[in-house]
């Protein structure tokens, strides 16, 4: 299974052109866009491309080239689910052979374990903190591709690549940024 995944958007018409031309040159089974995607939210500053009115119709195009899953994040408000083409649930799981991954914005779940309910080898996608991730600690692994608009921490604007069992940040140059491959 081949997935490209972004988060934090936050109403970038800029970003989601990007992830249009990504999803056409690699052709992924999924685009996974988990969570804040048309709001800037309070504490960010307002990106340069800010234009959230006309990213609907970009969604629906984004939807002919592949199958969207897009999880709710915490600057997701009720009206912009009623615009956008896609549902978009607390969280979602994807299954790769015997790899799980649990898909969610992050900011309801801890950062480090203990992971209460979930098993080891569990797998948490998340965006929220707009800096990218890939690493296993006490047996969970913990994956975040940064944010495609507004990354913090002094990391580029990035975007990760899943494709059978790897998961890889790059940015927006194609440079990778952190790597965690797991057997399936």
């Amino acid at each position: 299974m081949r997935m490209l995944i972004a988060s934090d958007l936050h109403g970038s018409s800029e970003s989601l052109d990007f992830l249009l031309a990504k999803t056409g040159e690699l052709k992924p089974d999924h685009v996974v866009l988990l969570g804040d995607i048309l709001y800037h939210g309070p504490r960010n500053r307002l990106p340069a491309s800010y234009g959230p009115g006309g990213m609907p119709d970009k969604f629906r195009s984004l939807m002919d080239m592949a199958s969207v899953i897009a999880v709710r994040g915490n600057c997701d408000a009720e009206v912009d689910l009623f615009v956008l083409p896609f549902p978009m649930p607390e969280s979602a799981w994807m299954v790769d052979g015997n790899i799980e991954i649990y898909a969610s914005h992050g900011h309801r779940i801890p950062e480090m374990p203990p992971m209460p309910g979930f098993a080891a080898g569990t797998v948490f996608l998340r965006g929220h903190t707009h800096v990218p991730r890939a690493e296993e600690i006490d047996g969970y692994h913990f994956w975040n591709p940064g944010s495609i608009t507004l990354p913090k921490q002094g990391y580029p604007r990035s975007y990760a690549l899943y494709d059978n069992g790897c998961f890889t940040v790059l940015d927006l140059e194609g440079a990778v940024i952190a790597q965690e491959a797991l057997g399936s």
